[in-house]
């Protein structure tokens, strides 16, 4: 879709839907001029995940400083700006509601427009910042630790859902595997570490295939066979192998996530094909895709690990779209914790 060109557009958006609080300066939707995260796993890893009320206490703690540290290192001061944009869902509503303040109250200030991005939206959108001839329509595949989606980019910010999860999120389905095999949180990269080291065929786990719908995913079931095999060993006495847990479980979900995927790919036909999400980060999958993208001639795009977890580049990317469109969004902009993607 052509467009016309307006001159550079900078837009400050920020990004607080879970644990991370994170600032960014976004030039044309592509350039990332900064790009500013505060985690927060430290803190809640004594408590086996997010808080929601410590995390919230702890954006309010930090929100300035970030955003402050992202206009630096842009070189950008806020008369620069074009817009400002933020995550307004989903996610947890006290996180959300911190930035969504930060931005009105720095639209209001400016008088800069004003733009809610979603959340989902934002994670697709990483992937133009690391590849600038990445052109809707494509494939996207979004796995994280609250969502798991298949998605048809018809253009910037028009999607369409082919399939989600019909329960556990791939990453929710890591972080209770982990616990469950002792490896604490967050599961994901942990279970990613550790499987380097065992058979990803030691134990044959289950795939599960939804009738209804060949590009739902559902991984309760695999979760919960991971959960009788451990306490079907404990019972019996036997050595259980953490590696080989954690390797065999990891390739279920790969196996099914490569193929929905790729069947949605080859469906569709437009041979281009991307994910995103935390659990993009993940070695072995970026892998899998890799090579069975290479196989079949499929065009294949991730982003670096640091733009698949959290960050408010991403959400710039998406908002520089939306503005282009004009989008804009007024003072009664709210936090939309269940904000569905459209």
């Amino acid at each position: 879709m052509e467009r016309e060109n307006t001159g550079d557009v900078l837009i400050l958006a920020i990004e607080s839907s879970c644990d991370e609080t994170a600032a960014s300066v976004v030039k044309n939707g592509r350039e990332a001029l900064s790009n500013i995260i505060f985690s927060q796993i430290d803190l809640h890893t004594r408590f086996g995940g997010v808080v929601p009320e410590i995390a919230s206490r702890k954006h309010i703690e930090k929100i300035n400083p970030v955003i402050e540290e992202a206009l630096a290192q842009a070189g950008t001061a806020l008369e620069d700006l074009t817009a400002i944009a933020v995550t307004c869902g989903p996610g947890l509503v006290g996180p959300l509601l911190v930035g969504v303040s930060a931005a009105k109250a720095i639209s209001f200030a400016t008088g800069k427009p004003l733009i809610g991005v979603h959340h989902i939206s934002g994670h697709i959108s990483a992937n133009y910042i690391e590849h600038p001839d990445l052109q809707p329509p494509f494939i996207c595949l979004v796995v994280s630790g609250g969502h798991s989606h298949l998605v048809k980019v018809k253009d910037y910010g028009v999607y369409e859902i082919l399939g989600r999860t019909r329960d556990d999120a791939a990453g929710e389905a890591f972080d209770k595997v982990a616990r469950a095999i002792g490896l604490g949180y967050p599961g994901g990269p942990k279970i990613d570490q550790l499987s380097r080291e065992g058979n990803p065929d030691a134990i044959p786990f289950p795939r599960a295939k939804i009738a209804e719908n060949a590009y739902d995913f559902s991984f309760s079931g695999l979760k919960s066979a991971v959960l009788n095999y451990l306490n079907g060993c404990r019972m019996k006495g036997e050595e259980i192998s953490q590696a080989d847990v954690a390797a065999s479980f990891q390739k279920a979900v790969i196996d099914v996530l490569v193929e929905h995927s790729l069947h949605a790919v080859e469906q569709c036909g437009w041979n281009r094909f991307a994910i995103a999400g935390g659990v993009a980060a993940n070695s072995s999958l970026r892998r899998a895709f890799a090579g069975e993208c290479e196989k079949r001639r499929i065009a294949f795009y991730c982003p670096s690990p640091v733009y698949c977890t959290d960050n408010a580049a991403m959400i710039g990317a998406a908002a520089y779209y939306e503005y282009q469109k004009g989008v804009r969004h007024g003072l009664d902009l709210n936090a939309a914790p269940g904000l569905q993607l459209s």
